[in-house]
């Protein structure tokens, strides 16, 4: 329930009119989205494996800090904090109240109902992880009540469906087509991202070598298995030209199936899904803070957890209070315009760092391996490095502000190394 909640969330309801704006097709653009679900799998393979080797808390912080060096664990814990987890957060949360004040008519402020929303979620994560995973279980099985509400009216409940297999492609094949596809990509991966966030917590997990390697993979499975069956019925209900002209297929696909009530019911779904994603952020990123003061890297206080629950409550409560400020801020849309390519740089770091430990310390013995490495790691990489280029190459003001960020960072860190370091000197 953490990978898919750290995974679905409101993209799946809007991404597939901007896949149909850059390919045409019903084969190209469920073919995209088939794509799409590759690389996160690839992906859950490598994180399975790592999360094998090293269940620690902190998930990819542990790793980059371990295979490389502190300071990249430490500007991964960085931008995650002041950009990536945040300013993701403050999208939803925004994307939430929206959708909640339309179905209930209340008369109150958006950014209110947001900071409300986020204030209740870190109260109920700070009371315990059990807690705390138990609302994300269940607000994650009416989010999958709800796509699949969505999958079974766009099958059975749509009269003269869309014809999927005519035309195979729009245009002879050439290097226009190969770059459609490429940008019908970015929000496809930007939708499947999100199932690194289940390593951050591995040491609250039991038998984490086992369990949490199995969830990544099966979790993964499930969410491509939703998403694929959310665009087919789009296709199949709206066909490529009309999916292309709406910017809430979803909403569209449930009119046409359902009616108004229809229409309504997939906005309640949407704000469950929301929610549910904020739930599982809440819960998962804070633990790498933790690790980052645990290890001397931040603020002691971060690293403190409660007598009673057992949870880092003052880094879950620092991560919300940064994502009010960036909710209240109205940046977090310039946010987002970088947080693929800082995503997927560190995704990429992280994948060589499977090599890394693969040299120093062989295959992992009864644990978990990627199928079929160093071939699939080593795709997983490159494409990962591939998608970098690309949004620096289409956005390169937004690119070069998240790499400006990013190196912010290497002073900071000079500056708590240090301190750890004066630390270490007068204790000895």
């Amino acid at each position: 329930m953490i990978v898919m909640g750290g995974i679905i969330g409101a993209g799946i309801f809007i991404n597939p009119y901007v896949v149909a704006r850059q390919v045409h097709t019903p084969v190209l653009i469920l073919g995209v989205w088939i794509a799409g679900g590759v690389v996160a799998m690839l992906g859950a393979f490598v994180y399975a494996e790592l999360a094998s080797r090293r269940p620690a808390v902190g998930g990819q912080y542990a790793y980059l800090r371990e295979a490389f060096h502190p300071a990249v664990g430490f500007l991964y814990g960085w931008v995650l904090l002041l950009v990536i987890q945040t300013g993701g957060m403050a999208a939803v949360t925004v994307t939430f109240a929206r959708y909640f004040l339309e179905l209930t008519s209340w008369h109150i402020s958006e950014r209110l109902l947001a900071v409300v929303t986020l204030v209740a979620l870190t109260v109920i994560n700070c009371l315990g992880v059990k807690l705390g995973s138990r609302m994300q279980s269940v607000l994650m099985v009416l989010k999958i009540a709800a796509i699949a509400g969505l999958i079974a009216a766009g099958l059975f409940a749509v009269r003269a469906p869309h014809p999927l297999l005519q035309p195979v492609l729009d245009r002879a094949p050439s290097f226009d087509l190969l770059t459609a596809i490429g940008a019908a990509m970015v929000p496809v991966l930007f939708a499947f991202g999100g199932w690194q966030t289940t390593n951050f917590i591995a040491e609250e997990i039991k038998e984490p070598r086992k369990n949490l390697s199995r969830a990544l993979v099966l979790g993964v499975a499930g969410v491509i298995v939703l998403y694929v069956g959310v665009n087919f019925v789009c296709v199949r209900t709206l066909g490529p030209q009309a999916l292309a002209e709406t910017h809430v297929p979803a909403t569209t696909v449930m009119r046409v199936a359902m009616g108004d009530a229809g229409a309504r019911l997939i906005a309640l779904g949407i704000t469950i899904s929301t929610l549910g994603f904020l739930s599982q952020s809440v819960l998962t990123a804070p633990r790498v803070y933790f690790a980052m003061a645990r290890d001397g890297l931040f603020f002691r206080s971060v690293a403190k957890v409660t007598r009673h629950t057992h949870v880092p409550a003052v880094a879950i409560v620092l991560q919300s209070v940064w994502t009010i400020v960036v909710a209240l801020s109205g940046r977090y849309e310039q946010i987002l315009n970088y947080v693929v390519s800082m995503d997927f740089l560190f995704f990429g770091l992280t994948g060589a760092s499977l090599f890394v430990f693969r040299r120093k310390e062989g295959a992992a013995g009864n644990g978990y391996r990627v199928p079929g490495h160093p071939l699939t790691t080593a795709i997983f990489v490159l494409i990962c490095w591939i998608v970098v280029l690309n949004t620096i190459y289409k956005y390169p003001k937004n690119s070069l502000l998240g790499m400006a960020i990013l190196l912010l960072g290497l002073p900071v860190y000079a500056f708590w190394a240090a301190k750890q370091n004066r630390g270490r000197s007068m204790q000895g």
